[in-house]
């Protein structure tokens, strides 16, 4: 890292080229926007300050113009353009315009990234390590005992993916209780939930939940997809209750638990009712799966567009190079937009059946993002089913939209000249 570091200075002094930037296009001539993400990032861990056009090409990124930059885009197959002075000023003139809906947004320290994930073989995959691994981006993996030791405020950004935080497995007790992995999935967190001073598993998730709670609280970035969305609200709310029947914890669960709700516990959703019985696949109404027809080809949401100059955090977490989305179902697919509290922020929506994909909002010094389904490139991914390759959908703009949530811990607002 330290060699690195020195060749990119000693590159920076000793360049006598006439082009000064180079211009990575996040529109439909890039031919790898995944792998632009990551050579973004590396960028970043390397002490190289880039820019973000946001809405410029959709989302380009503008870096120093270095030999070695260069071959790093070549080898990871990353579309780019050289661009002379005159060239660059032409464009930071246009975004700058006040007529125009673009911004440029400075990208000075990567973010340390954490993927919150139980150790050994799951029966299902994580979009997020998926694409972090294919853009080449590090992460440290976590899981409970991390974050019940203090673990988190080492971090900048934590992820959540395919969890049950209600403590209640996922409810995947009508389908798959026979199954191994089930079996060693319980035995595995009731072990944990001991080892770590807790009597029950959804007293451990409770816990957890909290923790990364204050996390946000205290500054950090939070992104979370599928179950890990509701499933960590509900928990929230259920603090002062048990909403668990007897098959996940060893006594049933309260009577009164719908009322002993707290919802203003919750990051982004009120009012909603659990979904009590144990051998149905669901949490609460608040997922709106069932709402669903099945047909991928309709399948879509539409993302929202803000003012570049004015809302650059959901500007940034929406850069694409299309506003319309490929849908994709997951245990928690979309939000009831009746659920929702007033203060979120829908950044995508599904306006056929009045449901949000894609939300965010503000924690005291932090935020998080919650993005619904489960695989931006298999519909139905099931579990047990086999990982996605993205070798095969280097430009899916569903995966991008995790990205975006990557890299704009790393941004800051580029000062007007007055």
């Amino acid at each position: 890292m330290k060699y690195l570091i020195f060749a990119f200075l000693f590159l920076i002094n000793t360049n006598n080229s006439h082009a000064s930037q180079i211009l990575i296009p996040m529109d439909d001539t890039q031919t790898n926007h995944l792998k632009a993400y990551g050579l973004s990032f590396y960028l970043l861990e390397n002490q190289v300050v880039i820019e973000w056009l946001l809405n410029y090409r959709g989302g380009a990124f503008l870096a120093p113009h270095l030999i070695s930059i260069e071959e790093e885009l070549v080898l990871r197959g990353v579309s780019y353009e050289i661009l002379a002075d005159g060239q660059v000023n032409r464009i930071k003139n246009e975004i700058g315009s006040p007529e125009v809906n673009m911004e440029i947004v400075q990208l000075e320290k990567a973010p340390k990234m954490a993927v919150y994930t139980p150790g050994g073989k799951q029966p299902w995959d994580d979009a997020v390590t998926l694409v972090l691994e294919y853009a080449d981006i590090p992460y440290d993996k976590i899981y409970d005992s991390t974050i019940i030791m203090g673990g988190l405020p080492e971090y900048d950004w934590l992820h959540l993916h395919h969890e049950d935080f209600t403590g209640q497995y996922g409810k995947f007790y009508a389908n798959f209780r026979s199954y191994p992995w089930y079996k060693q999935q319980v035995s595995s967190l009731e072990a944990s939930a001991k080892a770590l001073g807790f009597n029950k598993v959804s007293e451990l998730k409770l816990a957890v939940a909290t923790n990364i709670k204050n996390f946000v609280f205290g500054g950090g970035f939070l992104f979370t997809m599928c179950s890990g969305t509701d499933s960590f609200d509900i928990a929230l709310a259920a603090h002062k209750t048990d909403i668990c029947e007897s098959m996940f914890d060893g006594d049933p669960s309260d009577r009164n638990c719908q009322h002993e709700l707290d919802f203003d516990n919750t990051f982004a959703f009120q009012d909603f009712e659990l979904v009590k019985d144990p051998l149905k696949y669901e949490y609460s109404d608040i997922d709106g799966t069932f709402l669903h027809k099945r047909n991928e080809k309709l399948d879509k949401f539409t993302l929202f567009e803000f003012s570049a100059k004015w809302d650059v955090v959901p500007t940034m977490l929406t850069q694409c190079h299309t506003d319309v989305v490929n849908g994709f179902m997951g245990q928690t697919t979309d939000f009831q937009k009746d659920l929702i509290k007033s203060n979120v922020l829908i950044l995508g929506e599904m306006k056929s059946i009045n449901t949000a994909r894609y939300i965010h909002g503000q924690m005291g010094q932090g935020t998080w993002t919650f993005y619904g389904g489960h695989d931006p490139e298999d519909y139905e991914h099931r579990v047990g089913d086999p990982p996605t390759d993205l070798e095969l959908h280097p430009n899916s703009p569903g995966y991008r939209l995790i990205l975006n949530n990557i890299l704009f811990p790393a941004a800051k607002k580029k000062k007007r000249k007055t």
